[in-house]
């Protein structure tokens, strides 16, 4: 991983290497002209697979306190409208829609992840993509052109700026989320890539998030920002709005503001496995995505040792030390908090706590005597320059054995039908009890055929709840 440049401090000025190459207008150019014929069969399936998770934790999401509040606001802002809110009987303005609905999957902070972005990439795309196609009956292979344009731009504005964005305390979901459901809306309304150059800098002037929100609802709200934002920005440049087309490389724009380096070449460069689409990790525990790996770690040694929690004398993480800043709440004392505590759901996996259980991340978990017991048995390892997706641990017992193991949480599934068994049994599991049984074949029926239908209203429709 590069490290940040550093700054020359007699100055009091960073120290940029010249840009030579257009990356906005290379990555917009890359967007707008994508079309179905290029599109391999397995990113068909990549894609359904990414909308049965975003309806999912979606329609889970939209029961959350913090949804209930965007709903009133914007009702009490007189924002009633035509579109659909995802597991919710009230209809607001698309732009609202795809505030509240971006904001409702990424409530649980149980999305899907993408290290080349370095953040959640759907939760920025599918709200402004169906609040749009809604509103301008949009076909469903159109939905899925405009999916993969703001899939693969998070991946390559995410490697632009990295790792120096997200290490200054930029919540990558919320920034570079802007762009990827800016490209995803100006490839639905048929933006040009000139359009979507300057579309990139109306977005590129909204994009916000602080990392120090997290644990709050402010994280989930960034995803649902994104996506208004890049709806908007879209738009906006449809009707000739003006900004600057080269917003992620000029000075003083995306990338000098918000990191220490521009890497062109990764951004446009050829992706892993040549889509980064094909790069996706899907979530099966309700926790931050840091968190996954040492959970791993944790359940195997229980599942393998068979030992009872109170044999345990100390815990020892290593993990990269990036986490330190994400999800190292070391009491938390709320469910939410209880997401970013790599000690708590160490604990949790340690005692058997179904980590992939909504109800899990509870109040009360965080006061359970046993947990807190073990949680200040964790002493953690931050290493500077490992692999963000990979955790070691070592469990000394008291009899003096010490287990040891390690776990890559980064890796894409190799088998894509096994991964759309996990995926669908996540989403029976979380979409069944609030539409019942028959809403969620109604929701899942339209989502496998959306590459035939002729209106994706059709499918916002079926996530509503009446």
């Amino acid at each position: 991983m590069a490290s940040p440049q550093t700054s020359d401090t007699s100055r009091n000025t960073q120290v940029t290497p010249p840009v030579t190459r257009p990356v906005t207008a290379e990555i917009a150019r890359r967007a707008a002209t994508l079309a179905w014929r290029d599109l391999p069969d397995d990113l068909i399936e990549r894609t359904k697979q990414c909308l049965l998770d975003w309806f999912a934790v979606t329609v889970a999401g939209a029961r959350e306190e913090l949804t209930d509040i965007l709903v009133a606001e914007a009702l009490e802002d007189g924002a009633k409208g035509p579109a659909t809110l995802v597991g919710r009987p009230e209809k607001v303005l698309p732009s609202v829609a795809a505030l509240i609905n971006g904001a409702a999957s990424h409530a649980l902070d149980y999305d899907d992840v993408n290290f080349s972005m370095g953040g959640h990439p759907t939760v920025t795309v599918v709200p402004a993509l169906l609040a749009l196609g809604e509103q301008t009956k949009a076909s469903g292979r159109l939905f899925i052109e405009s999916f993969v344009a703001g899939y693969e731009t998070s991946g390559r504005v995410g490697r632009l700026v990295a790792p120096s964005h997200y290490q200054k305390g930029f919540h990558v979901t919320g920034t570079v989320g802007s762009f990827s459901a800016t490209a995803a809306a100006g490839r639905m309304l048929g933006l040009s890539d000139k359009q979507l150059a300057v579309a990139f800098g109306i977005a590129a002037t909204q994009a916000a998030g602080l990392k120090s929100n997290f644990g709050t609802m402010c994280k989930p709200l960034h995803a649902g920002t994104a996506s208004e934002h890049g709806l908007r920005a879209a738009r906006l440049a449809a009707k000739g709005f003006t900004a600057r087309g080269d917003s992620l490389e000029c000075d003083q724009g995306f990338a000098s503001s918000q990191s220490d380096h521009l890497n062109a070449d990764a951004a446009l460069g050829e992706p892993p496995a040549g889509w980064h689409l094909r790069n996706n990790l899907f979530k099966y525990h309700a926790a931050c995505y840091l968190t996954h790996a040492p959970i791993e770690c944790a359940k195997e040694i229980r599942l393998k040792n068979n030992f009872p929690p109170e044999r345990v004398k100390k815990i020892l993480l290593r993990i990269d030390s990036g986490s330190d800043k994400v999800c190292n709440i070391p009491h938390p004392t709320t469910g939410l908090e209880a997401k970013f505590s790599l000690r708590q759901t160490i604990a949790m996996a340690l005692t058997g706590v179904d980590t992939a259980n909504l109800d899990s991340f509870s109040d009360a978990i965080t006061q359970d005597p046993r947990i807190q017991a073990l949680r200040e048995k964790v002493d953690i390892d931050f290493k500077p320059n490992w692999a963000h997706s990979l955790a070691e641990m070592a469990i000394q017992l008291d009899d003096g054995t010490t287990v040891e193991v390690s776990h890559d949480a980064g890796i894409p599934w190799a088998d894509i039908a096994k991964q759309r068994d996990a995926i669908e049994a996540k989403y029976d599991s979380l979409v069944t009890p609030i539409l019942g049984a028959a809403g969620a074949k109604r929701l899942h029926d339209a989502i496998e055929r959306i590459d035939s239908l002729a209106d994706v209203g059709e499918l916002a429709r079926a996530s509503a709840k009446s």
